[in-house]
């Protein structure tokens, strides 16, 4: 049975991620930040779920402490938006900060605490949840400044990450789920949660070492960096 951690599982596309892959005979390790939400609807003997904060090293240590099996997925998907001010003079250098510390460095301290876990025969995929407002090439409208560089950042340390990794057998995929309607996308986001994650799996399962540290849409579209 393959194993699967997701970060930022309690809702959303982290809590349908977890649904899937227990549906697809996945053993899943849930991280929620504080309250579990979904997670507490979900029966199945397969799920572990354990508070896990990616801002603090001592809470991932905790958590993956916890894995007692080789990881053969890791979806980071924890995050947080942004102010979206108006203009420069609106900009909140401290939640700055903060948005870079779980959207950027997050995931890298979950990576280098389970390397070792992940490092083993068979290929193991880290999918980074970017999006495309991480673009440079695509960046037209400005603003969202925090997650813009957040998610640029995420997609500088994947790439640099995936060259170190190449030699362990472990693959980088940068995802962009398109504007869903969750929490963070509103309602009148375009793209249903269940096609988002769809789409993203079947990306994740036929995803390859040779493909590693690919920047790609949900639907399988490449995206410009």
């Amino acid at each position: 049975m393959p194993t699967a951690v997701v970060t930022g599982a309690s809702r959303g596309i982290g809590s349908e991620f977890v649904v899937r892959l227990l549906e697809s005979g996945w053993k899943v390790y849930a991280g929620y930040r504080s309250d579990k939400h979904r997670l507490e609807l979900i029966d199945n003997e397969n799920l572990f779920c354990y508070s896990l904060d990616v801002t603090d090293n001592k809470s991932i240590k905790n958590f993956c402490d916890k894995i007692t099996d080789d990881v053969d997925l890791l979806i980071n998907n924890a995050g947080v938006p942004d102010g979206r001010w108006r203009n420069i003079s609106e900009i909140d250098d401290e939640w700055v900060l903060q948005v870079l510390n779980i959207n950027s460095v997050g995931p890298v301290r979950m990576v280098r605490e389970l390397y070792d876990k992940m490092n083993h025969d068979s290929l193991t995929t880290i999918a980074m949840i970017s999006s495309l407002m991480g673009s440079i090439d695509d960046c037209h409208s400005g603003r969202s400044y925090a997650y813009r560089a957040s998610k640029t950042a995420l997609n500088m340390f994947s790439v640099a990450m995936k060259k170190e990794a190449l030699e362990d057998n472990i693959s980088f995929l940068i995802l962009h789920p398109g504007w869903v309607k969750t929490r963070m996308g509103g309602e009148h986001a375009p793209v249903e949660l269940s096609d988002s994650v769809e789409g993203m799996l079947n990306l994740i399962v036929n995803h390859t070492l040779d493909k590693s540290g690919r920047f790609v849409q949900y639907d399988g579209v490449d995206l410009p960096w």
